[in-house]
């Protein structure tokens, strides 16, 4: 049985209808990620779910009890949010002691959770220190640490590392990824940026517009996309997306069984650069991002078909070159005119050594 379970959730504001008819299964210690475009209703979901929005159709059920009705502070729920929310006049130790002291909980249990959590996130130092004195990285901390001394059921958190610049986001995201592994908690986590949702989930739920597209592991749906939304959204950069009819040469010598008004969908590692005249078709090179590790060849093709590539090796190649396009056929993903996937490509195989 679920521990978390959304059963036909909806919510409107005013005659807008934002999310429509959610159901979804939580398993007890799964890290799930919410993950979608702006106004999707991923942030109104996770609220729906602390209780901080009311819904206006379906159940949620935590651990076999329905909480749809109950409030916020009812639900044995723990909610970090973007914008931190700490006191500013408040220790470290006071603002993530606060929930305990207004429950009244015996000081030295207070001690205890805030000096366990305070390791946990390397905190012990700072607990005397007022949020002005911290990072940025360090104030998300003492939210999550808020949090975690609430030993809650389920972990909520709304895009926790929007507001930290990239090496903090990095940092910050190894920290909740190993937070998670060492406290086993059930965690849901709200993105709109899908590497956080490749990197941290068991599971991603993809939105879009107030329903779920597609739920899965992060190769699942790298691999297997349910639709064409789904290929572009996960992976960076995105599918190259390609009406078939604008790659007729590549239809022509393969066969490749696609509705004439259909897409052809190629993941970037999946084209690679050869020699003019060598390969499918030529193609001019349009720009050319080396990135240390991999290198990024964004090329357009004489009937002015854009594809990216990437590679693993440094290149030569510049803007203005004429270079010859190799395509993986086998690792092509076909979709009709709406869409839908008619052909999911075969995915890398993994080594084992």
């Amino acid at each position: 049985m679920a521990y978390l379970e959304l059963q036909g959730i909806e919510k409107e504001f005013g005659n807008v209808r934002v999310i429509r008819g959610i159901d979804l299964q939580i398993n007890q210690g799964e890290f799930v990620v919410f993950v979608g475009p702006s106004g999707c209703g991923k942030s109104t979901l996770l609220r729906l779910i602390a209780g901080l929005e009311e819904n206006d159709g379906g159940k949620l059920l935590l651990d076999g009890r329905d909480i749809t009705n109950e409030p916020s502070s009812k639900r044995d729920l723990a909610m970090v949010f973007q914008s931190y929310a700490l006191y500013p006049h408040m220790s470290v130790f006071e603002n993530m002691s606060f929930a305990l002291k207004l429950a009244k909980v015996d000081q030295a249990v207070i001690q205890e959770k805030v000096g366990r959590a305070a390791k946990i996130l390397n905190l012990t130092d700072y607990l005397q220190r007022t949020p002005k004195e911290l990072s940025g990285g360090q104030r998300q901390r003492v939210a999550i640490g808020r949090a975690i001394v609430r030993a809650p059921k389920v972990f909520l958190f709304d895009e926790p590392l929007s507001n930290l610049d990239a090496a903090l986001r990095g940092q910050t995201r190894i920290e909740i990824a190993k937070l998670h592994r060492d406290l086993g908690a059930t965690t849901i986590y709200v993105t709109h940026d899908q590497v956080e949702a490749m990197t941290l989930a068991d599971r991603v739920v993809v939105l879009r517009d107030g329903k779920i597209e597609q739920v899965g592991t992060p190769l699942e749906l790298y691999d297997r996309p349910a639709n064409q939304f789904v290929a572009q959204f996960i992976g960076t950069p995105q599918m190259n997306m390609v009406a078939a009819k604008d790659l007729q040469p590549l239809v022509q010598s393969t066969g490749l069984s696609v509705e004439p008004d259909g897409f052809i969908g190629l993941r970037p590692e999946n084209v690679t650069l050869c020699a003019a005249g060598q390969g499918l078709m030529d193609a001019t090179v349009d720009l050319v991002e080396a990135l240390g590790a991999e290198t990024l060849i964004y090329v357009s093709t004489a009937s002015g078909v854009q594809l990216v590539s990437r590679q693993n090796e440094r290149t030569e190649l510049h803007a203005g070159n004429t270079v010859g396009l190799r395509i993986d056929v086998d690792a092509a993903h076909l979709f009709d005119a709406k869409g839908r996937i008619t052909r999911t490509g075969k995915a890398r195989e993994t080594l084992v050594h």
